[in-house]
């Protein structure tokens, strides 16, 4: 059995057991969370579509851990100008685990 959750505006396809790199949510490490904006689920030959989202699903997950991404380098440059900029972004995020699908 599956899932498609949405959080942090982004989507997910999950499974139980599956661990998800997710934007960050206010929640500290081992405890629960439940995400009821689920948009799909699927079984064995069984599919189960939400519009937007399915009545009655959630997902429950615990957190794992929290943390910070590897650095990345956002470089601008304008020729000619004498322009250029150069910052680095580490984005924060929530690291869980799935445990169940409610459906």
């Amino acid at each position: 059995m599956y899932a498609v959750i949405e959080t942090g505006g982004k989507q997910y396809q999950v499974k139980a057991g599956d661990e998800v790199f997710i934007e960050k949510l206010d929640a500290q490490a081992d405890e629960k969370v439940t995400f009821d904006k689920v948009m799909m689920i699927g079984d064995e030959g069984k599919t189960t579509v939400g519009a937007p989202y399915v009545d009655g699903a959630t997902v429950s997950a615990k957190v794992i851990k929290n943390g910070k991404s590897r650095k990345i380098t956002v470089f601008t440059y304008k020729p000619k100008k004498g322009e250029k900029t150069k910052i680095g972004h580490r984005q924060p995020y929530t690291k869980v685990q799935i445990e169940a699908i409610n459906a």
